[in-house]
């Protein structure tokens, strides 16, 4: 089980959880923390059709398949290897009647379809600026290049339906920085959980929820481990993330 220290690990075995096991070898960004938590958090209830923006492996997307009805589930990928490992992932999956991979960025697909959506998810690109790295590939999916923080509001704002939900996970500060953004395309954060990786560290990563009418937004905290070591998972992130991993 990765941590967000680990999450760009070169890890290339399949990823086996309890109902499903998905193959990475050929995913630029291999299965890390967020992902997991994004597909565990997402609000499910009463959703028909579901979108996951950027895609990977398609790990978010089969995890919600299992948690929820929803006919519809939907993953958009740019990446052509990654969009056919990720379709045969869904395809390999129990419930793959309802899963879909589309090879598209998401400004195309929002030029395409006539689809609204109850629920979209997302595990974005998160870096702004910075220093690029060797990997052509893998600044492709991190730096926000091929899909700025802009451009993902404009398609959710047009892809979401009137009552639907948009929930995504970034770091604190770019967390921070995304709600404030999303009040300039009419989103209204209505949900927030605080995820802190072990006792004594502080806040990492927002899991963050969108709505395109305001009301009070729910505020949370998630510890995710008491102390280092094997088996040191709070009650509250094994009730989130048991029914997945195998060793919980």
């Amino acid at each position: 089980m990765t941590l967000f220290t680990t999450m760009s690990a070169i890890k290339t075995e399949p990823f086996r959880f309890k109902q499903f096991t998905i193959e990475q070898d050929r995913c630029v960004m291999k299965i890390g923390t967020d992902g997991v938590l994004l597909g565990a958090w997402a609000d499910v209830s009463g959703t028909n059709s579901i979108l996951d923006i950027g895609s990977g492996t398609g790990v978010v997307a089969v995890m919600l398949a299992q948690r929820s009805d929803a006919s519809l589930i939907q993953g958009v990928e740019i990446d052509r290897k990654t969009f056919e490992q990720a379709k045969e992932n869904m395809q390999q999956c129990p419930w793959q009647d309802r899963l879909t991979a589309i090879h598209t960025s998401i400004q195309d697909y929002v030029q395409t379809t006539n689809l609204q959506y109850d629920l979209i998810v997302s595990n974005p690109p998160f870096f702004s600026g910075g220093t690029f790295s060797k990997s052509h590939d893998k600044n492709s999916v991190r730096h926000t290049v091929k899909l700025s923080h802009g451009d993902l509001l404009i398609s959710v704002r047009t892809l979401l339906e009137k009552q639907g939900k948009f929930c995504l996970i970034l770091p604190l500060i770019e967390g921070l920085r995304f709600q404030e953004l999303a009040r300039s395309y009419h989103l209204h954060c209505t949900k927030m959980t605080e995820v802190i990786p072990k006792s004594g560290k502080r806040v990492e990563r927002l899991l963050l929820q969108f709505e395109k009418m305001p009301k009070p937004m729910e505020k949370s905290r998630l510890l995710m481990r008491t102390r280092e070591g094997e088996n040191n998972w709070t009650e509250e992130y094994k009730a989130l993330t048991g029914g997945f991993y195998l060793k919980m």
